[in-house]
């Protein structure tokens, strides 16, 4: 009777009438197996998760063999394990995982949500094992389907990941995780109008799924679509405002469109670093105690990089990485003693490669990629690094987490991204007088140390070195224009400028090769653009990756003359045209990214003849280099020779000069301290802060009189207006600061020609994909193309692997308002995707290996990331536990199973998943 009365309150949902009805016949029948049950039941419902389980147990002792107790027990153990594991106590939630399924070996949330930890561990067997055995016994888990891709993917099994993902969507064809997932595999082979409609449909599926916002992006930025993309980038920061992804994503892209000297870009990049520093308190600045201020003892340098592989980074992060004097190869003259933190996700034969140069050099190698920002932070000051530099900005996979966290005592940026970090915590950033020249106004948070002549210095890919061929044109009877940049960088403006060449220049060719170009769609959408300009469709060439960098570099014997993007110009692309005989016409403009390739050139002695200071005059120059094709045929045949000997290829030379740099700059630190280098910082911040309104004031007052006020007019009136607000300097500058300072800037100043790439960004954009030519990793990584916090699949963090956790969860939804009808409506208008998103369209090439091969094509040995936008990894989702339903009488409660958020490559997120409903046994 007791039992009863408990079933009929818990039928009402009087629970806790229920619990005493239930405890009273526990107490006349301590043996009442059903009564210890149900008070399980109502524990659990209430989340007494602990007391739950102990009510189980009792109702076991009493019925060892009650086949539903057992059941209810593993719902209830398997809950508890996510609760646990969530709490980032993986090995408890694997034990209660297996305690789970020793009462219910078949349970397939237990199953699936095991495979989801062993997953995080990076125990991916056990993790394939459990998924399988899960999918078992649930056929309809499109959770462990989709996170079975995921792991595939990881191991570059593309054939397999697809096919798990297809079996997800077979069971939920409008799983949002699945829709993104493949995606961003047909966005990475350039299957742009596949992954358009297997985005779009993501969204639709989910409008408030972040990450397949920011992901869309990435589409867009890959074909050109930079508005567009800005706008998904806005819609992800809309729903996850500290997504590190979108937001560095989103600086990248402003590159592609604003010159860097536009205060609208400054401020975005000071606004992020405010924004991220606020996320990271400091480790504990050192005391003079704790450090040896002997100036001229050996320094600790440091380097961080995620781009140790075949990527654009690598090729000028080769030379600092294998050319220290260090102590251990030269004794008392050992100047350096050098760190390479390597964040690579993915080693490959070039990561060994350099690796062993590092240590042949005698410097020190770790290996951190799976290492968390704070843990790779406590490293660093373990190692006692007087001067750290990240290599990344605002790409994928970066550190700048580390960097907030201010492991060493002098931090800088390099290489990696055309633009500042916007980080206060980083003191420099490496540049060089062409540039970032003294009267630049383009702000940085960071001071500009302009190094002595070039600021990169590159290494051409070894053995990978076709040679050098004839000029084609002397056989083909006309002349054949060319970029291997990313279409980010090839705006329409940058195309009716390449149009008025083929039009000035009789039966002239151009050639494209980008990642995009596997797209009919993208393809003829660029051939559209052209024609618009008048330039027929037989005279362009759309070419996409090809398999190897071999291949790659083969390329560039079909044209005569490279053509330089802009405001983004390339940087790797740009090394690589040269070393294949191929010169390149560029334009100088007023910032960074725009002037990286006037540094390159000037590297090599091109810069008079191969510079333009206008659109008129780059088209003059492309005309009169045509009408000497015997000269140009000369040149082609020295070329290679003259930039292996010039200094942009000088690794002793330029590593000499560096290493006189940091020691500039160590004694620059002894002398101000701690104290000092934070007053520095501080007046810099202000300056770039009155600078920045005293642009914004002039720029409203044009647009009020109703000037031009175009960027690059703007910077030509204020030079030669006499009223112009004085410019601030920036940087070690000769007549500057102390006399110490005076004479590091003779020290960090040359004449030689300073051949900047980019920041990072600056990089060129050869094949972002791979090997990141400039495309992706000088980009953003690089400046030009950057990986971009991402280049390949997975997501920057912020831009590359950014820190996971920085990214909330986002709340799914299955309604869709206004503004995200209007972010669809954008995506299917997406410059170079004009078709209608096609469902059920059978992909464009038949063999994922052809896929492969095709995203590889670039200037890199085989490029394993490409080099745009991050993008987010792929999504896991994990079942936790479930939910009881009252049962009349005698019955035993059940519950249902929700899905607990999986960890990406580059974020966390807690997603809803398919729902299981264990059974209910009446008695």
């Amino acid at each position: 009777a007791f039992y009863n009365m408990g079933g009929l309150n818990s039928e009402a949902k009087q629970f806790d009438a229920a619990l005493e009805w239930y405890h009273k016949a526990t107490r006349l029948h301590p043996m009442y197996a059903e009564a210890h049950c149900n008070v399980g039941v109502i524990l659990k419902e209430r989340g007494d998760l602990e007391g739950a389980i102990a009510a189980y147990n009792r109702a076991l002792s009493a019925a060892p063999n009650f086949g539903i107790v057992h059941g209810n027990l593993a719902i209830a153990l398997t809950e508890l394990g996510t609760r646990i594991k969530m709490e980032g106590r993986i090995a408890e939630g694997i034990t209660l995982y297996e305690r789970a399924l020793a009462h219910n070996p078949k349970y397939a949330d237990a199953l699936y949500n095991l495979g989801v930890a062993h997953g995080t561990l990076g125990q991916h067997e056990k993790a394939i094992f459990m998924y399988e055995t899960a999918i078992q016994h649930n056929p309809k888990c499109a959770e462990a389907y989709n996170n079975l891709g995921v792991i595939y993917k990881e191991r570059d099994n593309l054939d397999k990941a697809m096919e798990c993902y297809s079996a997800a969507l077979s069971v939920k064809p409008d799983f949002p995780q699945s829709l993104n997932n493949m995606g961003v595999i047909f966005t990475a082979q350039g299957r742009a109008q596949e992954a358009l409609t297997l985005l779009t449909a993501a969204i639709v599926a989910s409008p408030s799924y972040a990450e397949a916002h920011n992901n869309l992006g990435v589409l867009q930025r890959d074909v050109g679509a930079i508005p567009e993309a800005l706008a998904s980038y806005s819609r992800c920061l809309e729903l996850v405002p500290d997504s590190r992804n979108a937001g560095q994503n989103r600086l990248l892209a402003l590159n592609y469109i604003h010159s860097g000297s536009e205060p609208l870009v400054c401020q975005e990049h000071a606004d992020w670093g405010t924004r991220c520093q606020q996320l990271f308190n400091p480790l504990p600045p050192l005391s003079p105690s704790e450090q040896d201020l002997n100036p001229d003892r050996p320094l600790r340098v440091g380097y961080i990089s995620p781009d140790l592989f075949t990527h654009s980074v690598s090729y000028f992060a080769e030379a600092p990485l294998s050319h220290h004097r260090t102590p251990a190869k030269h004794g008392a003259e050992g100047r350096v003693h050098h760190f390479a933190y390597c964040c690579t996700p993915k080693r490959d034969a070039k990561t060994v490669r350099i690796q062993a140069a590092v240590e042949a050099a005698g410097g020190t190698w770790r290996e951190v990629s799976s290492m968390s920002e704070l843990d790779l932070a406590k490293l660093i000051r373990e190692d006692k690094i007087d001067i750290l530099v990240e290599l990344t900005g605002h790409t994928a996979n970066n550190r700048l987490g580390t960097m907030a966290l201010q492991p060493a005592p002098i931090q800088a940026t390099w290489i990696g991204y055309p633009n500042s970090t916007g980080l206060e915590a980083i003191d420099y950033r490496f540049t060089d007088e062409k540039c970032d020249p003294l009267d630049t106004q383009q702000t940085h948070v960071e001071e500009l140390v302009r190094l002595p002549g070039c600021f990169l210095c590159y290494t051409p890919a070894d053995p990978d070195q076709p040679p050098v061929l004839p000029l084609p044109a002397l056989t083909n009877g006309f002349v054949t224009f060319g970029s291997f940049n990313n279409l980010a960088k090839i705006t329409p403006e940058v195309l009716r400028l390449w149009a008025r060449i083929l039009l000035a220049v009789p039966n002239s060719r151009l050639m494209l090769k980008s990642k995009p170009f596997a797209c009919e769609t993208a393809r003829n959408h660029f051939l559209g653009l052209l024609q618009a300009e008048g330039v027929e469709s037989w005279r362009v060439d759309l070419v996409p990756l090809v398999a190897g960098n071999t291949e790659h570099l083969a390329t560039y014997s079909s044209i005569d003359i490279s053509l330089d993007p802009f405001p983004y110009a390339g940087t790797t692309t740009t090394c690589e045209s040269l070393f294949m005989g191929v010169p390149c016409i560029t334009l100088a403009g007023d910032s960074h990214a725009y002037n990286v390739g006037v540094s390159l050139l000037a590297a090599v002695g091109l810069e008079k003849d191969w510079v333009a200071h206008d659109q008129d005059e780059y088209v003059e120059l492309a005309v009169k280099h045509t009408s000497q094709l015997a000269r140009l045929g000369v040149l082609r045949s020295c070329l290679r020779p003259r930039m292996l000997s010039s200094p942009l290829c000088d690794a002793p030379a330029f590593m000499a000069r560096l290493e006189d740099v940091y020691r500039q700059l160590w004694h620059r630190y002894i002398q101000g301290g701690r104290e000092g280098m934070l007053k520095q910082r501080s007046e810099r911040s202000q300056r770039n802060r009155e600078h920045l309104q005293r642009r914004q004031q002039q720029l409203q007052q044009q647009q009020v009189a109703g000037k031009n006020c175009d960027v690059q007019q703007t910077v030509q009136d204020h030079q030669s207006s006499p009223d112009a607000m004085a410019t601030p300097k920036s940087g070690f500058e000769a007549g500057q600061g102390s006399k110490q300072q005076q004479g590091e800037v003779q020290g960090l100043h040359s004449s030689e020609c300073a051949h900047a790439s980019h920041h990072g960004g600056a990089l060129g954009g050869s094949e972002q994909a791979a090997r990141g030519s400039d495309a992706g990793s000088m980009d953003v990584g690089s400046s030009s193309d950057q990986q971009e916090s991402a280049d390949g699949v997975g997501g920057s963090s912020a831009a590359a692997s950014k820190n996971a956790g920085m990214l909330p969860e986002p709340h799914g939804s299955s309604e869709m308002n206004g503004h995200e009808e209007e972010t669809i409506a954008m995506a299917a208008q997406c410059q170079s995707l004009l078709l209608d998103p096609q469902p059920n369209k059978q992909p464009e090439d038949s063999s994922i290996q052809q896929q492969q091969q095709q995203q590889h094509g670039g200037s890199a040995e085989v490029r394993a990331v490409e080099d745009g936008d991050a993008l987010s990894a792929p999504a896991k989702n994990g079942q936790q536990g479930s939910k009881g339903a009252t049962i009349r009488g005698q019955g035993m409660q059940h519950g249902r199973g929700k899905t607990e958020g999986g960890k990406q490559q580059l974020s966390k997120e807690q997603q809803q998943g398919a729902q299981q409903r264990s059974k209910v046994a009446r008695q």
